[in-house]
């Protein structure tokens, strides 16, 4: 089914995606987002279900979030981790009281859907790939594009994104004030069929649409981690922070428990994602897998510090990015990165806001050392 947002007014599809980039005008798009008034389709995007009287407590045993006492309509992000603790699908939950709706990224709900199946055993549970049938459309809360889409839906599920704050049983790597604290999205569930009817309202004046490009740059000014744009075949939770509310650390075992406990209580993630704002970038904004290196040294001879792994133009801060850099790196390194193309583009200056502190992680581990050694451990 061919999203009907493509055929809105100034439409420009997502290379590959088969949803809007854009409608012509980004920078107005993300401020009509940002207000509340504007949607996004994200009908690309995957929805698993999961259904049975076993449902909760058997997610619980897998997922890296405590979701064995979710009540109805209440959300929560979850990681689907490998053995050794890297991350192998994000999933947002929300539970009606009789089926968890499990909202995935792009291109990630058949390979969720076979794991679970293997994992099913004797336990009352069902599993189904429901993107033929249902699709995500995202809001931000307070403004008329949730009411408009809330009526269309006639009350039905919804995810209400928990970036803002540290949720029960998580913690938070950054220092203050995090870049999400006003982080409000909201993932509507639709009936594919209803789809039309969204962008109908749009079509009416009713409410606004936007495309993905702006949604990208909320996300990067609030640091929010995604799946498709921040994670490789390393990361682990702790170097985006995604432990305020991705992972429950006092809940049971779960796959990759193991290195999420001793990476936080002992040691450190061996990455951190930061902010950065570039300066003097002429509109050209770095590329995804773009290099960053310490500003003064020659890329030709020094060695790489991080990676980029999304950039956008703001509608308020100019030329951002979301970097991930290595640990060792200090917090007020000057940065250097290529704008355009990421061989040839010109290097620019680049701000560090920091997201995961640099010495994130080791929560325990003075303890444990005062104790072997006989010494009373700190107390803060």
């Amino acid at each position: 089914m061919t999203d009907p947002f493509l055929a809105l007014p100034g439409a420009v599809e997502a290379p590959g995606l088969g949803v809007p980039q854009h409608f012509g005008a980004p920078l107005i798009e993300q401020r009509s987002l940002d207000s509340g008034d504007a949607v996004v389709s994200l009908s690309h995007r995957g929805i698993v279900t999961v259904s049975g009287p076993d449902r909760l407590s058997w997610l619980d045993s897998m997922l890296s979030q405590d979701l064995a006492r979710l009540a109805p309509g209440e959300s929560a992000e979850a990681l689907l981790l490998d053995p050794n603790g890297r991350i192998e699908q994000v999933v947002r939950v929300v539970d009606d009281g009789e089926v968890s709706w499990l909202l995935v990224d792009e291109g990630s709900a058949a390979s969720l859907v076979e794991f679970l199946q293997r994992m099913r055993f004797m336990l009352r549970v069902e599993v189904a790939d429901a993107g033929d049938a249902w699709t995500t459309a995202l809001v931000f809360s307070g403004g008329t594009a949730e009411a408009a889409l809330r009526e269309l839906a006639g009350g039905g599920v919804e995810w209400r994104d928990p970036w803002a704050e540290v949720v029960r049983g998580g913690t938070q790597y950054a220092r203050g004030t995090h870049p999400g604290a006003g982080w409000s999205a909201v993932h509507v569930v639709l009936r594919r069929e209803d789809l039309a009817a969204a962008a109908g309202l749009v079509r009416s004046g009713r409410i606004r649409a936007a495309g993905l490009s702006a949604l990208d740059a909320l996300e990067v000014r609030a640091g929010r981690p995604t799946r498709h744009g921040e994670v490789d075949d390393r990361a682990i939770p702790h170097e985006f922070d995604w432990l305020r509310t991705a992972v429950h650390l006092d809940k049971g075992c779960y796959r990759g428990q193991e290195t999420v406990a001793k990476v936080h209580n002992l040691g450190h993630p061996p990455r951190r994602l930061a902010l950065l704002h570039l300066d003097g970038s002429g509109g050209e904004l770095p590329e995804p897998g773009a290099l960053v290196h310490l500003a003064g040294e020659d890329p030709g001879s020094s060695r790489p510090v991080g990676r980029i792994t999304r950039s956008a133009l703001h509608h308020e801060w100019g030329g951002i990015a979301l970097a991930l850099l290595k640990r060792s790196v200090p917090e007020d390194a000057d940065l250097a990165v290529r704008a355009g193309d990421a061989r040839t583009g010109d290097f620019v200056a680049a701000a560090q806001e920091p997201i995961v502190a640099g010495d994130a992680g080791a929560a325990h581990r003075g303890r444990v050392m005062a104790f072997r050694s006989g010494a009373a451990p700190d107390r803060e």
